[in-house]
Formats: C-alpha cells, sequence, structure tokens
C-alpha cells in the first residue's frame, strides 16, 4: 500500500505490459498464470521508450488469488427477472464458439478500452470460463478491500434500472467480484485485465490512498471507473464534522471486539432455524416476527433473511385439517403477518418440489390446482378472521423486498411516528 496520495506516472509505467499479439487472446491472470516473455518486458505510454526493468511476472499464486467471484445475487436476479417477463434466456455456447472460431483476427487497438483480438482455431479451450462468458456482453469489475458487500448490492440495485433490456439479452452484462484487494499490486492487477476486457471499474476502497490510486491506474489504461463508497462517506463527514477513519472494515488494524448487534443476529438466526415449520409453538411470544402461509410460500427463506438482520422469526403452516397452535393467537398480534401467492405460479413451485421430492400427482394431490386453490381459500378465511395480521402478496417479489414490507409495518406499529420509517441507532 503506498501512504498517500502521490503521481503514479512512474509506478505505472513499470506495471505496464505490451498488448497480446494481434490473433490470438492471452489468458487472464487470474485464468492461468502467463510467463512469456512477451509479457516480461515492460512498455511505456506512445512515445515513450521501453524499460528494461519490469519487475517479474506475479507467480501462479499470487495470480490465482485474483480469481474473479461471480456474483451470485445478480446471477440469480438476472434469471428470476427474466422469467418473470416471460422469456427464457439461454446463452448459445456453441453458437458463439463457433462465431469466434471463424471470426478473423483483429489487430489490438492502442487503447486498452477498444482492445479486441480473435480467439484462433483450436485455443478456446485455454480460456477460462469467465474469459469465454465475456463475449456475452458487457463486463463490470466489482473491487473491495472487503466482502464486496456495498458495492455487490449498490450493483445490483442499479441494475434494476435495466431489467427489460436485461431480461431478453438486449444488453447482457457480467459482473466480477474481486474482494479483499488491500495491496497496491494486486489492485494494478485487476485494472490491468479490466482494461483488456474493456470493463467497467466499480470499487468501495476505505483507504484514500488506495481510492485515488485506482482513479489514476483507471484513467492511465483508459478504464472507465467509478467510487461507489466516496461520495457517501465525504457527505457523512460534512454532516456530523467528523473526519473518517480511513480504514477497510477487515483490517486488523480496527477494534476486533464482536459487538452486541453480532451476537444478536446469531442469537435471532439459532431461534429460527428452531422455530422453522411450526416447530416449539410454545416459544412463539419470543419471536419478533411471525410468518403464516401455505406451502411454498417463502416463509423459511424470508425467516432466515431477517435472522440474518436480527430479528427472531417463527413460521407457521397452514395446513387444511390441521389447527393453528393456541399460542398464535394468545401473542402479540402486531407481529404476526400471513404471506399468499397466485394460485398459478404456487402450483408450478409445488410441481417442482413435488419432482425433488421424487413422488408424482398420482401419490398426492400435493402440486394439483383443485388443491392448491382450496388451500388459499383456507388461508385466506383465517386472514379475515384475524383483520389485524396485514397480508403480504409475495407473488414476484424478491425475499429482499418482502422483508421491507414487514419490517416497515413492524417498526411503524412500535415507533408510531409521524411518517413510516425504519430506524436504528448506531
Amino acid at each position: 500500500m503506498i501512504g498517500c496520495a502521490k503521481p503514479l506516472a512512474a509506478p505505472l509505467q513499470a506495471w505496464a505490459r505490451p498488448p497480446s499479439p494481434a490473433g490470438r487472446r492471452l489468458p487472464p491472470s487470474f485464468c492461468a498464470p502467463d510467463t512469456s516473455p512477451a509479457l516480461t518486458r515492460a512498455v511505456e505510454s506512445p512515445g515513450q521508450s521501453q524499460s528494461d526493468d519490469a519487475p517479474p511476472p506475479r507467480s501462479g499464486e499470487a495470480a490465482s488469488s485474483l480469481a474473479p467471484r461471480a456474483s451470485s445475487h445478480l446471477d440469480r436476479w438476472s434469471r428470476s427477472r427474466a422469467l418473470r417477463s416471460g422469456h427464457r434466456p439461454a446463452l448459445n455456447r456453441a453458437a458463439l464458439s463457433s462465431a469466434s472460431v471463424s471470426a478473423p483476427p483483429v489487430i489490438k487497438s492502442p487503447r486498452p478500452e477498444d482492445a479486441a483480438v480473435a480467439v484462433e482455431d483450436g485455443e478456446d479451450d485455454d480460456v477460462c470460463e469467465a474469459e469465454r462468458d465475456a463475449a456475452a456482453g458487457k463486463a463490470i469489475y466489482i473491487v473491495s478491500d472487503g466482502t464486496g458487500w456495498t458495492a455487490e448490492h449498490s450493483v445490483n440495485a442499479a441494475l434494476g434500472q435495466f431489467e427489460n433490456c436485461l431480461a431478453d439479452r438486449g444488453c447482457a452484462v457480467n459482473t466480477h467480484l474481486f474482494s479483499l484487494i488491500d495491496d497496491m499490486d494486486r489492485l494494478i492487477e485487476v485494472i490491468k485485465q479490466a482494461a483488456k476486457e474493456g470493463a467497467l471499474v466499480l470499487y468501495t476502497l476505505a483507504d484514500p490512498s488506495m481510492a485515488e490510486a485506482t482513479k489514476k491506474a483507471c484513467d492511465f489504461w483508459g478504464v472507465p471507473c467509478t467510487d461507489v463508497l466516496r461520495p457517501t462517506v465525504e457527505a457523512i463527514a460534512s454532516h456530523i464534522g467528523v473526519v473518517p477513519s480511513g480504514i477497510p472494515r477487515s483490517s486488523p488494524s480496527r477494534n476486533g471486539r464482536l459487538s452486541e448487534d453480532y451476537f444478536q443476529r446469531i442469537d435471532a438466526i439459532d431461534f429460527t432455524i428452531k422455530q422453522d415449520d411450526g416447530a416449539l409453538p410454545q416459544n412463539l411470544y419470543r419471536a419478533d416476527i411471525v410468518l403464516a402461509g401455505v406451502s411454498r410460500t417463502g416463509k423459511t427463506p424470508l425467516s432466515i433473511y431477517l435472522a440474518q438482520k436480527g430479528y427472531k422469526v417463527a413460521n407457521v403452516p397452514i395446513v387444511m385439517g390441521v389447527d393453528l397452535p393456541k399460542s398464535l393467537f394468545e401473542i402479540n398480534q402486531d407481529k404476526v403477518f400471513g404471506l399468499t401467492i397466485n394460485p398459478a405460479i404456487l402450483q408450478a413451485i409445488r410441481k417442482t418440489r413435488a419432482k425433488t421430492l421424487g413422488f408424482d400427482g398420482r401419490q398426492s394431490n400435493y402440486a394439483e390446482m383443485d388443491h392448491v386453490r382450496q388451500e388459499l381459500v383456507h388461508a385466506n378465511q383465517i386472514f379475515a378472521q384475524n383483520p389485524s395480521w396485514p397480508v403480504i402478496a409475495v407473488t414476484g417479489k424478491a425475499i429482499e423486498e418482502t422483508a421491507a414490507v414487514i419490517l416497515g409495518i413492524l417498526h411503524d406499529r412500535k415507533q408510531k411516528c409521524s411518517m413510516p420509517r425504519i430506524s436504528k441507532r448506531y
């Protein structure tokens, strides 16, 4: 790491590498180490002479540490959005492979962001999966000095503004998460790879010197970039009148004591797991939130998600012919929430579940439409008898969206504010 933000012209020239030969795609540093002589010579920007004092290539262990971790949240989000819009996006890898093989070699452009090289015949097998998928869409590099949670979820929220284009593959996007980037060498390697792929770099780096170095390196190699964290940090610093520490949350120099919030979340997760699917109804009074609904309305994943936020959650299944526990009606009714869903969607989910469990319709009416409608009608009758229970339709909603609705209602009931809000004190 560097101690302060200094001009990076000299260091960046030392880290520079020559462009790959025309007509051949070089494997990225996170796919496999490349020890070819062409990559061990440093080059300078146009108009400058070559330098022979470039450092040797990084070892295979260091290169492998830069392996991009696919953003699972964004992939699931893209697929679910596509299915909701009636599309079934499928990537025809055979077509992409044949197209890349038949494409003529392209001369390397002097600008990194315009660089494009064709893959020679028979060499596509040497390219890693991330490199092969890059041909199907624009690349976004997410760089963080921690886990990358903040940047990843920010990108997820931003991509929501392009859901129609993403669902029909009109503007496919590939995200690559690089977490725990806490030294300059690894940071430069990532930015160089972004230049090769023409990627956008979005970063959350708490250390001001690292953030400034990222900006200068991206400018040097012509890589578009945005600091996701810095504007918010500066706004808060100006508002409260305190200078930020600039220390990453993952840094060993931070206070290592576990907070009360941490233990609260662990306790909530432990409680929620034990209270799943109507277990231990005598403990419902200890829950912060109680979810009620028919099978496959998402009670368990929603409960776990809320538990990770520190809420003790119990869920109670509504089944025809089975009485609900008496304790459900004896606890504070302000914390009970009902879940419902479109019958056609519920039937499709149950059919998939039935196949997973290995039984067909002759063995059970679990996924039959008539039975599904009867269960939903039965649940709606229970909800009508308990008007204080908010009923949330989960059809088409992500778990995060349903959780936001529940927490908004819960906090509004507790705080009785003039304007609904979810409050937390630090």
